[in-house]
């Protein structure tokens, strides 16, 4: 199994991009799908897209996020892609219900995506667990739930 130590560059680096590009376009480049809420740590296993597994053993100075690359060469890349797992899409339909589903989220330290007039959270527990946190306000209509 193949491990990577450090963090070569992203995705969009100009250095990179141009290179991605080609690797891509000739099927040469491994993508490690890893959950959103799983990129803090520092030492795991993941599988790409064709089932080879990989180690990953990060130092404290090195952040992996979407598009991170973690080894590239004139034949080959590993990049990493974030994948959101499970969500519940909000919409206020009121100020009220905006201040509070703005408060909760701040408050609670929910991992939020803004998407117009919608807030997608990013679950870390049971969808239940959310919910009922705003309940009163879904019960009032100043939020719905869209998804």
């Amino acid at each position: 199994m193949e491990t990577f130590h450090e963090v070569v560059g992203h995705h969009s680096d100009d250095a990179l991009h141009d290179l991605l590009h080609e690797l891509d376009h000739d099927g040469k480049v491994a993508r490690l799908r890893i959950a959103t809420k799983e990129l803090g740590r520092r030492r795991f296993k993941a599988v790409d897209q064709d089932g080879v597994e990989y180690g990953v053993a990060l130092s404290r100075g090195d952040e992996l996020r979407d598009g991170s690359v973690l080894f590239v060469s004139a034949d080959r890349a590993v990049v990493v892609e974030a994948e959101d797992g499970e969500t519940l899409v909000l919409r206020a339909t009121s100020l009220a219900g905006g201040i509070q589903l703005g408060w909760h989220a701040g408050h609670l330290h929910w991992r939020v995506r803004m998407d117009g007039d919608s807030t997608t959270v990013l679950l870390d527990a049971p969808r239940e667990e959310y919910l009922v946190r705003i309940a009163p306000w879904i019960e009032s209509g100043a939020i719905e739930v869209a998804e």
